[in-house]
């Protein structure tokens, strides 16, 4: 166990929680702009970061018996915390609790630490296909999961055959794929805070190595060129609301590179709202609320966030830098 900075007092339940982890690290007040792909958020009274699925179940448990709040993330790639930061218990399960092993001719187990790009990189070796949409994408199998993570007609769900899970009472058990509600970037597992993904099988299908590879590089390629890569942000703002492209309205909008703060509509593409520089959760939340009301009025949709927020408004008085 290694402690971090340390900060304001956290109170005897979560330094309890602390000393009971092993195999994991724990920080104290830590900013999470540190530890999300927007580079924005407040300290989190508590993280915890697991080296073992194990330590992970222990500490959200221990969480629910101790009636401290928790939060589990995956690698924060499309999380947005706000500007007061987090109280209680943040567990990020990425990268630490990741591994992933062979368990048939066509199948693979991956922990849910494991990030995307590990897992495509193992299936390439394999000889699977499948995955080769998710190229480009930070995310772990956790969260792709829960998310139902998809790019360019594939979804994650749809190569899931079964998701192990642990329940409040700290037992495990494996849920089949008929029973997780697999939609458009939803799953059984982002309305229900009474399971925690530990690890997913997915089946795959046999496939040629330099066929899979030419795929992938073509993916990274058209992602490149259409999206901001090069700044920070959590990915796609909104989803995609049937019969309408988000990106095309924003842009006929005129909305293209507006800014608010140092959150700015990607100039790139308008699908996505970056950090410019220096934005705070409060920037971005209030350049969404403007896309969403331009949007709107102007074409009658109501765009709902992709991102996930959490965490809380700073207390009156506090300057956010």
């Amino acid at each position: 166990m290694a402690l971090g900075r340390a900060g304001k007092s956290t109170g005897p339940d979560l330094a309890c929680i602390a000393s009971s982890l092993k195999d994991s690290r724990v920080l104290y007040s830590e900013p999470m702009s540190e530890h999300t792909s927007f580079r924005i958020g407040g300290p989190c009274d508590l993280l915890v970061l697991p080296g073992t699925s194990e330590d992970a179940v222990k500490a959200w448990t221990m969480c629910r018996e101790m009636k401290v709040p928790c939060h589990v993330i995956g690698n924060g790639t499309n999380l947005l915390v706000k500007d007061g930061g987090v109280r209680g218990c943040l567990i990020k399960m990425a990268p630490g609790s990741h591994g992933l092993e062979r368990t048939g001719d066509l199948s693979i187990e991956a922990r849910s630490g494991t990030l995307l790009p590990r897992l495509l990189q193992a299936a390439l070796e394999e000889g699977l296909s499948g995955l080769e949409w998710a190229v480009g994408i930070p995310g772990s199998v956790g969260g792709a999961v829960t998310m139902n993570a998809g790019a360019y007609g594939g979804d994650f769900g749809s190569l899931v055959s079964r998701v192990q899970a642990a329940s409040l009472d700290g037992d495990t058990c494996w849920i089949g794929a008929d029973e997780m509600g697999f939609s458009y970037r939803h799953s059984l597992f982002a309305e229900r805070d009474d399971l925690l993904v530990l690890s997913a099988e997915l089946k795959l299908a046999p496939g040629d190595k330099s066929s899979i590879y030419d795929i992938m590089l073509r993916r990274a390629g058209e992602r490149e060129e259409k999206q901001p890569l090069d700044v920070p942000s959590a990915g796609s703002a909104f989803r995609r609301p049937q019969g309408h492209y988000v990106g095309a309205m924003i842009e006929s909008l005129g909305l293209k590179g507006k800014s608010i703060g140092g959150a700015q509509v990607s100039p790139k593409h308008a699908g996505f709202i970056v950090n410019a520089g220096n934005a705070t959760a409060k920037d971005v939340l209030e350049l969404m609320s403007l896309v969403q009301a331009k949007v709107k009025a102007s074409f009658g949709v109501d765009l709902e966030p992709e991102i996930v927020v959490i965490g809380e408004d700073p207390e009156p008085g506090h300057c956010s830098f």
